[in-house]
């Protein structure tokens, strides 16, 4: 009868340490890769729309001011 009790005990135990120790923090830290995995797919997903505006509707004020801004070349001695 004790070691019934023992044994069972010592399985209670194991199943404790292996619930608590190693299938919480492994389901953890699979969340947390997740959410780390999304952040970054919408920040690139952001930054690519962004760029996509850029290139597809240029701003006409931007290139007068690139002409006007040229200055000449002036050799130093």
């Amino acid at each position: 009868m004790i070691f019934r009790f023992l044994f069972f005990a010592f399985l209670f135990y194991l199943g404790y340490k292996l619930l608590f120790e190693l299938i919480i923090p492994l389901y953890r830290t699979a969340r947390k890769i997740k959410r780390g995995i999304r952040e970054m797919q919408q920040k690139m997903e952001q930054q690519q729309h962004q760029q996509n505006g850029n290139a597809t509707s240029p701003d006409p004020n931007a290139a007068k001011s690139k002409a006007g801004d040229y200055i000449d070349f002036e050799e130093v001695k």
